[in-house]
């Protein structure tokens, strides 16, 4: 039998070279058995023709694959699958098991129930998705990057790959955290003072296991990020909300008897609200009298693109109250899972042992290739061509939203990723979001963002992170033909 050249599709989000994209295509369909031994693969021109590729680059991958003995060449007849190639065992489909396992009574804590933002797992297929904390691959410096990977892998930084640090971090990686981000934000540490995590949801996670515990008092923002709901809620403290409006978290709602705040001040989940100098003051002054300790979780920070970000709440402490964290991954990807923990000597010595016990360390090539990006200036040229993309959408958002008359309930004065929306009050925004499905659009549903108690349901966010400018009028115009309807 021959294999049509139909069957080969290029998937343009694929790592690496058309070459090995192709040597993949052809290893996957043979030990998947979809390409069966002694089947005629497409002649090279024939193949190149259909896909848009040089024929040397499906010469070259056929060569490759005839090496490993996948293929096998027969003179002018052509390349088919080798009678020795490479198969997956066929174990068979695993048996039907009962657990004998009362489950619910051997497990101490559950986190399956933990609030999510629901999107679904394709959300790429959708022509409007309004979804947050998503890239747009297009914006993204995919040549510097892959450069720097390959510095990382090379034989001088071998010693980032191979070794472990224990509880070190990569030292070029903190050298920069200190020398450039922090300073951006007004903020001046030593390195003793930094910590790397896995991302900003790692940093808030290990801050209140060193923090709390039964006891202690937590306060966080309501409405707030969910999944610091649901950090706290393993924390074995008492956990207390603090109401936000339109200038963010309010320092004289904060409860007595608070020993860790838990606030964004500099853009607030979700409602993308800046709390300006005189609550921030406020809130230091409270800490200071009261003595009890602020987490300021600072993302997006980079996007302010409206007017210049102000100084982060670290950079005004004068007691080493507050405990900063950062993170890379909204500006760079999401999938990167990198941030950092800043705050003093004492705190930090604490959180790198907590660390220890769950992880030792984010891995060293990946600190070192981030080390490269940002060192090298390909992280602040990312970050002005993100700026530019992000405030040529916003604003176009902002018009069709006044063009169709939907109601923005938060606005962020410095730029951001994203607007809080409210729909009238009879809207529930759950089903709303499941009935635009269909139509190609994703919006988040607000009530996950709430306290459990009297948890509204009208509100919504909608991103411009990772949906095309020429996409989001048509968006916007679904959204309030469906709020229409409801």
């Amino acid at each position: 039998m021959s294999i049509s050249e139909e069957l080969f599709f290029l998937d343009p989000s694929f790592d690496g070279t058309l070459q090995k994209q192709l040597q993949h295509i052809v290893a996957e369909g043979v030990l998947s058995g979809r390409f069966p031994v002694g089947a005629k693969l497409p002649s090279s021109r024939r193949l190149a023709q259909h896909l848009g590729v040089s024929r040397i680059t499906v010469t070259l991958a056929y060569t490759e694959l005839v090496a490993s003995d996948y293929l096998t060449s027969r003179g002018r007849s052509g390349y088919f699958v080798s009678e020795t190639a490479p198969r997956l065992p066929d174990f068979g489909d695993a048996p039907a098991r009962e657990d004998r396992v009362d489950w619910g009574a051997h497990i101490a804590h559950s986190h399956s129930r933990a609030a999510r933002v629901a999107r679904p797992e394709d959300w790429r297929a959708y022509p409007y998705p309004f979804i947050y904390g998503q890239t747009d691959k297009r914006l993204f410096d995919h040549a510097n990057w892959r450069q720097c990977a390959l510095m990382a892998l090379g034989q001088r930084d071998f010693a980032s790959l191979t070794e472990d640090y224990y509880d070190r971090d990569d030292d070029k990686l903190v050298e920069f955290i200190a020398r450039h981000s922090l300073p951006r934000r007004g903020i001046r540490a030593r390195r003793e003072e930094i910590l790397v995590t896995l991302g900003a949801q790692n940093a808030l996670w290990i801050a209140s296991q060193v923090l709390l515990g039964e006891g202690r008092r937590a306060v966080r923002e309501n409405p707030g990020y969910p999944q610091l709901r649901d950090i706290l809620s393993q924390s074995r403290a008492e956990v207390l909300t603090v109401p936000v409006d339109g200038r963010g978290l309010i320092p004289d709602a904060v409860p007595k008897g608070a020993d860790v705040v838990f606030a964004t001040p500099s853009h607030q989940c979700p409602t993308a609200a800046t709390m300006p100098m005189d609550r921030r003051r406020r809130l230091l002054e409270r800490a200071s009298a009261e003595d009890f300790l602020v987490v300021e979780d600072d993302y997006e920070f980079e996007m302010s693109f409206l007017t210049p970000p102000t100084p982060a709440l670290k950079s005004l402490d004068q007691e080493g109250r507050v405990i900063y964290v950062g993170s890379f991954s909204k500006s760079l990807f999401p999938g990167l899972r990198l941030g950092y923990l800043v705050g003093s000597e004492a705190f930090i010595r604490e959180a790198r042992a907590m660390r220890a016990l769950m992880l030792r360390h984010p891995p060293g090539h990946i600190q070192r290739t981030v080390a490269y990006f940002l060192s090298l200036g390909h992280y602040d040229a990312l970050i002005r061509r993100m700026s530019s993309a992000f405030q040529q959408r916003r604003a176009v958002m902002e018009e069709a939203i006044a063009q169709h008359g939907l109601s923005v309930a938060g606005r962020d004065a410095l730029g951001g990723s994203s607007l809080w929306l409210q729909a009238p009050p009879h809207v529930d925004t759950e089903a709303l979001a499941l009935g635009l499905r269909p139509e190609g659009v994703l919006i988040e549903p607000g009530a996950a963002f709430f306290d459990d108690r009297d948890r509204p349901r009208n509100f919504y966010r909608l991103a411009y992170s990772s949906i095309p400018r020429t996409a989001i009028p048509e968006g916007i115009a679904r959204i309030a033909r469906a709020i229409a309807r409801a």
